[in-house]
């Protein structure tokens, strides 16, 4: 039961190694649990809305939430469902697609750079930096970049070596200007991928979001759960912690990732604005002029 789980339970800080054969994609819960957690998913998200409404009025910290995942793990249903009690104005949402000519042109954290929430506001990267230490290392995209020699001589390890440090150095930075970084991973099981697959092909309403392509990543499983477990590893920080989360039960999935959003936003601790005596001044003078209508 939800009263007897912790979101701490599925976070990784830095302090240990994280094993993804250990984290569970599905907790096996039964189907009459399902409105329990929903509802939980709902309080969740009125109070999410409540905490991003002094963020969006106090407009000194920003929130970043990573979501990371294999294809079907749930990504855009979890955006959805998650984020429908904020205000749209408080909240970008960014799907980081196969990276354009321009942003190959730069460095890899530029086009993450380019799209980060203002401060009091939200940001939601559907994918994110992390596919340059994921699929560009199981594709071994690397190794065709127009860059300097010298970028290139690395071994592979001591090339994903230096973009792990560059990205810590990047989330921590983000850290002292005022913003808190929050990743997740879908941890979705083979099996249940392959179901979810299968209803994209057999359901005409869902062929669209199926794509060939998808099964050739699907065939590199092996791969990019090792890729997961070493970025998540080499990555997770106290500032910025990674959660690694059971998605093979949708409902249950997103009441976790509620929690681990409400839990940071809690920690944040925005507050509406103290106005000061002079302004308080002026706001009873034009009560006094309405009243006096």
């Amino acid at each position: 039961m939800a009263h007897e789980m912790d979101i701490k339970d599925f976070r990784f800080d830095g302090k240990g190694h994280m094993s993804i054969r250990d984290c569970k994609t599905s907790l096996h819960l039964s189907d009459e649990d399902k409105p329990i957690y929903q509802e939980l998913t709902r309080v969740n998200t009125e109070r999410m809305g409540e905490l991003q409404d002094k963020l969006y009025a106090q407009k000194r910290e920003g929130l970043v939430v990573l979501l990371q995942a294999m294809d079907a793990a749930g990504k855009d249903s979890t955006i959805k469902h998650v984020m429908s009690g904020v205000n749209p104005q408080g909240v970008i949402v960014h799907s980081f697609k196969q990276p354009t000519s321009l942003e190959l042109s730069h460095d890899f954290l530029w086009r993450a750079a380019c799209n980060l929430p203002a401060r009091g506001m939200i940001g939601l990267f559907n994918r994110s930096y992390y596919e340059d230490v994921l699929v560009v290392r199981v594709h071994q995209i690397w190794k065709d970049y127009e860059l300097p020699k010298r970028c290139l001589n690395d071994s592979e390890d001591e090339f994903f070596g230096k973009r792990f440090r560059q990205i810590r150095d990047f989330e921590e930075y983000l850290y002292e200007n005022g913003y808190r970084v929050l990743k997740i991973f879908l941890n979705v099981g083979q099996d249940e991928q392959k179901k979810r697959f299968m209803e994209r092909i057999e359901d005409p309403r869902k062929n669209w979001k199926f794509s060939a392509g998808d099964l050739d990543d699907r065939a590199l499983w092996p791969k990019y759960m090792k890729a997961y477990e070493e970025a998540i590893n080499a990555t997770a920080t106290e500032h910025a912690p990674w959660y690694v989360l059971p998605a093979d039960q949708k409902w249950f999935t997103r009441w976790l990732v509620s929690e681990a959003i409400v839990d940071t936003l809690e920690k944040m601790d925005p507050h509406y604005p103290e106005m000061p005596d002079e302004e308080k001044a002026k706001l009873d003078d034009c009560k006094a002029r309405l009243l006096s209508e």
